[in-house]
């Protein structure tokens, strides 16, 4: 798997690359790291551990929770529930370590573990590069310290999870929903049951699709990645729109009255509007990634407000907001931060947001989204290349800056490599849709060679 930790934490093929005995050296390993670097200092520690609904989950949390109570951690397990839960429980129980086991948006055979330090916020990648060090010398021969006797840990299912997490949600709206009708498609994930809940609590007529986890489904046609279901059901029921959630809910997008995506790019936008209105948007800036569309810059730039640009991945975004006091964020693919109550992307609280947005103004989710014109923007995944090399390669470096030449002031290119999938994005964006579809092609077939 190369350097273990990408830029969300542990991901493989469950059972193949992440095994139960890497889940239990791992949590091991971030118990005695945490513990040398004063986390637990003076005191018994505790860890709140979650997982999506995905059949290999049921293994690893075992695998993770051993780990964690042979190095001396009380676990609190609180089952199914989305990655941003289990960050908040983390941080509302006092918890010294949170671990939610998913692979997010990834297909079924996949998982994932990610850690959260105390307060629920992601390791910082310091502590990620140690941790990994020391399950690489345990692997190696090193021994552990184990504690006997009192001072193994206890484990016990922390089942009012669910509640506080839906009532923290709900607690934060600044109106109901009372009046709308919302379809929600949780992608037969882990806001299965949270975000219908919550959606109803709040005043919204609900209808599901894609909330019926049986542990090989998730992510199966449905949810964030693939929105047709939703977009057929938003039309079918005469819904005012639509919420898509991935596999572990920190992401959310949308679908219109009339079918049409409303992407993360404009969720910010709306969102940004709405908090500067209630002078809960501080700085009157946004902060987002490389890859967010040029429209959302103009349309910031319109309407007075700041953006500041980040690398790709929400953990970046999270990072400028916390030393910057910024209060929102987000990517493009529908990770949006609210600083102010979530310490992570937390779809279904996005969505609960917007919906706000949309009952309090009266007006429709298309009619607040075109508040940006998105500009054509064409996004190509090339697969099976070494991802490593995407900035040292000659030839690629030549094509990239061949077709910078092209679209001038324009447009623009930028070539990434996946941190989660051994694959690289090609984003190519232009005033003519034709011309970034070529450019971008162009570009991928020239990955392929290049890289592959």
């Amino acid at each position: 798997m190369g350097r273990l930790f990408g830029t969300d934490g542990v991901r493989g093929v469950a059972n193949a690359d992440l095994t139960a005995e890497m889940a239990l050296g791992l949590s091991v390993a971030a118990a005695h790291v945490l513990a040398e670097a004063g986390t637990f200092a003076g005191h018994r520690p505790t860890a709140v551990v979650g997982r999506d609904p995905r059949a290999s989950g049921e293994f690893l949390e075992a695998a993770v929770v051993a780990g964690l109570a042979s190095a001396g951690v009380d676990v609190l397990s609180v089952g199914v529930l989305p990655t941003p839960a289990v960050a908040y429980l983390t941080g509302a129980l006092g918890a010294d370590l949170g671990v939610m086991l998913s692979a997010s948006h990834n297909a079924m055979p996949d998982n994932g573990i990610k850690f959260f330090a105390r307060g629920g916020h992601k390791l910082a990648d310091e502590l990620e590069d140690r941790i990994e060090s020391v399950y690489e010398g345990h692997r190696h021969g090193e021994p552990w310290q184990r504690p006997t006797g009192a001072g193994v840990g206890r484990i016990r299912a922390y089942d009012q999870g669910f509640d506080e997490y839906v009532g923290h949600l709900t607690g934060v709206l600044p109106n109901r929903l009372d009046g709308l009708k919302i379809v929600l498609d949780e992608a037969h994930g882990a806001a299965s049951g949270v975000s219908p809940e919550a959606f109803r609590r709040a005043g919204a007529e609900v209808v599901t699709i894609g909330a019926e986890p049986d542990g090989l489904n998730i992510n199966d046609g449905c949810g964030s990645t693939h929105l047709e279901p939703l977009k057929a059901a938003v039309l079918e029921h005469g819904a005012d729109f639509g919420i898509a959630h991935d596999g572990d809910a920190d992401r959310c997008l949308a679908v219109d009255h009339t079918g049409e995506e409303v992407d993360g790019d404009q969720i910010l936008a709306v969102l940004a509007l709405d908090m500067r209105e209630r002078s809960v948007l501080r700085s009157e800036t946004v902060v987002a990634t490389v890859m967010s569309n040029l429209g959302f810059k103009l349309a910031l730039e319109r309407e007075g407000l700041s953006l500041v640009q980040t690398a790709v991945g929400d953990r970046y975004v999270l990072e400028e907001m916390k030393e910057h006091g910024y209060a929102l964020g987000g990517e493009q693919s529908g990770h949006v931060i609210i600083l102010d109550h979530a310490t992570t992307g937390d779809g279904t609280l996005t969505g609960l947001l917007l919906a706000a947005r949309v009952a309090r103004t009266g007006r429709s989710l298309r009619d607040l989204a075109a508040v940006m014109e998105r500009l054509p923007q064409v996004l190509i995944n090339v697969p099976d290349v070494d991802r490593s090399r995407v900035g040292t390669s000659a030839e690629l470096a030549a094509a990239v800056a061949d077709a910078e030449r092209e679209l001038g002031a324009t447009g623009r290119v930028l070539l990434r490599p996946s941190g989660t999938e051994p694959l690289v994005r090609v984003m190519v964006e232009a005033a003519d849709i034709e011309q970034a579809r070529s450019v971008a092609g162009r570009l991928a077939d020239v990955v392929k060679s290049a890289l592959g």
